[in-house]
């Protein structure tokens, strides 16, 4: 692999990581070099299967945040509770892991930096180890710049407004991607 290739996908990545959620696509990857992202590209049965998984997997998480109370002090409660973190991780694993759509847009993407007369297997794990650091660092200055925005929504009508949104899109994704269809 050229260092222009290299460079021009790290550019592009960049781009991609710095909209908010696409760093969540890092699980996509990996799941598209294993051959999913394949798999649901030309199977309409697992397409459909992961598809009504993950769409209902959404809703229960909308209809979820929706329900779920004020927090009382929630800027002095940070996540420590036994099983919270991991919890946490396994919830946005499986939101990701079921996601067709990620997967399909990294075998659509990561084509674009191969060059098909170099070994494709170690360009591929070069791009996704790229793309992983990256992620991890667009992750950490999400969380940083979260951590100084938690007084901001700490009040409880603050966190009212955040549950009626988030339980708005993810419902709105879990019906979206219900409605998915294949191209």
């Amino acid at each position: 692999m050229s260092m222009e290739l290299w460079l021009a996908f790290i550019a592009a990545s960049a781009i991609l990581l710095v909209i908010p959620g696409p760093t969540i696509l890092t699980t996509a990857l990996i799941l598209s070099l294993l051959g999913l992202g394949a798999l649901l590209a030309t199977s309409a049965f697992w397409f459909t299967i992961v598809k009504w998984v993950g769409g209902l997997y959404l809703l229960f998480l909308g209809i979820r945040l929706f329900r779920s109370g004020v927090a009382v002090n929630a800027a002095a409660a940070p996540v420590t509770a036994s099983g919270s973190l991991g919890r946490l991780f396994a919830n946005t694993y499986v939101v990701t892991a079921l996601n067709p759509k990620g997967m399909i847009f990294f075998v659509a993407f990561l084509p674009q930096f191969i060059n098909p007369r170099v070994d494709v297997g170690t360009q591929l794990w070069i791009l996704a180890v790229t793309f992983v650091v990256m992620a991890t660092i667009n992750a950490t200055l999400y969380a940083l710049f979260a951590a100084s925005a938690a007084r901001l929504l700490s009040s409880p009508r603050a966190q009212r407004r955040f549950r009626f949104a988030g339980g708005s899109l993810l419902s709105a994704a879990g019906v979206w991607a219900l409605l998915a269809r294949r191209v």
